[in-house]
């Protein structure tokens, strides 16, 4: 929890409270860490599951569909109808994961004249870890029952990728806008480089996003120039899973780790900032080409060169060449991503480490909320 970003919200926002009833409280009697951990996302290595975990996993996936927010649909309804028509509101927009809230606006357009817009910030049956959730032929149905209908249901959609477009398409014909994630503009923060030549991730490098490759390049690099191994650091801040400090470790890497844990927002910008490279890692699937992450458009405005690993055809890849904000490698180029962290590490040395962005207006936040502005106006 990072209580100083409330200071952002506007005074102007009105924030309403409901209570709800949520499962994981329950859950967490059997064991709290293994359950905070799935709830966040963290699904463990298949081979390593306790019988524990494999229990949660398939109750996640076949008792709370479409997730374990789905008791938060039934109150939020009948608190919502109410409040709705007291407050003359027409038009309602409900963004997932988790897509219980899609449910809920879903009930909302059956029982009341509003405009209904889904904005999805993931997709629902096709996200990476769907198929984690050991889902039974039943589940699996229903998952995409439920899918089909919120996505014929609302008056139009929002999705984060053109990839999630084209799926989408294929499952409605309604109208489908692409508002991806962005940046504020942030204060400066000023703060050094780092004098450690340190490749940085910030967020969470969970056990499907584990960059083998990664970790086999750097180890190399490491044993094959003394010079680059005494500047090396690994710079990991937030949520890191027991099998990726595994597979550094594995790899002669520890000593060159720091690990850093979770830190507030305004300490990860400094971090971003003064690191000299700065890593983004998304898990080699095609099912993953649709996902664009969010932190991807901070370390875009952060003034340090991009190294990114990713699917082929991933849709950020895009991004980061249009912007000329970094580089792009798929888990096959090893001998590229070897060679561009070279050329990287040289460039340190030179003191010439530096960044030449271009176009990046068009993924503010002002920018992609005045795309929203003219969605709403299209269907008021």
């Amino acid at each position: 929890m990072d209580e100083k970003l409330l200071s952002e919200v506007s005074e102007n926002a009105i924030i309403v409270k409901n209570k709800i009833f949520e499962p994981y409280a329950f859950a967490s009697v059997f064991s709290k860490k293994k359950t905070k951990d799935i709830s966040s996302g963290i699904i463990p290595n298949k081979k390593k599951q306790s019988f524990v975990e494999k229990a949660m996993l398939w109750i996640r996936g076949n008792v709370f569909i479409p997730d374990a927010r789905v008791f938060w649909v039934k109150p939020s309804v009948n608190y919502l109808k109410k409040y709705l028509v007291e407050n003359n509101i027409d038009t309602v927009i409900t963004t997932g994961p988790p897509h219980s809230l899609h449910l809920i606006g879903l009930q909302l357009k059956k029982e009341m004249q509003i405009n209904w817009i889904t904005d999805f910030r993931d997709p629902w049956t096709t996200i990476g870890y769907h198929k984690e959730l050991k889902l039974s032929n039943w589940a699996a149905k229903k998952h995409k029952s439920f899918e089909k209908e919120v996505l014929n249901s609302c008056n139009s959609i929002i999705v984060t990728s053109p990839t999630t477009k084209k799926e989408f398409d294929a499952i409605t014909s309604k109208p489908i806008s692409v508002i991806t994630n962005g940046y504020d503009v942030e204060k400066s923060i000023p703060k050094a480089k780092d004098e450690k030549f340190t490749l940085a991730h910030i967020g969470s490098l969970l056990s499907e996003r584990n960059p083998i490759v990664l970790w086999e390049v750097l180890s190399e690099l490491v044993s094959e120039n003394a010079l680059f191994a005494s500047y090396f650091e690994l710079k990991l801040i937030g949520a890191v899973s027991n099998e990726v400090i595994l597979a550094i470790k594995e790899h002669n890497l520890e000593q060159y780790m720091n690990l850093l844990g979770y830190v507030s927002h305004e300490k990860a910008l400094q971090e971003q900032k003064s690191s000299q490279v700065l890593v983004l890692i998304e898990i080699n699937s095609p099912e993953t080409k649709c996902i664009i992450p969010g932190k991807l458009f901070e370390y875009m405005v952060s003034d340090r060169p991009i190294l990114a690993l990713g699917p082929v055809g991933a849709d950020f890849e895009q991004i980061i060449k249009s912007t000329n904000t970094g580089t792009f490698f798929t888990y096959e180029e090893k001998e590229a991503l070897k060679c561009q962290i070279s050329m990287y590490f040289e460039a340190f040395l030179n003191k010439n480490l530096n960044v030449h962005a271009v176009g990046l207006q068009k993924y503010s936040r002002k920018s992609l909320t005045e795309d929203l502005v003219q969605l709403l106006d299209s269907i008021a």
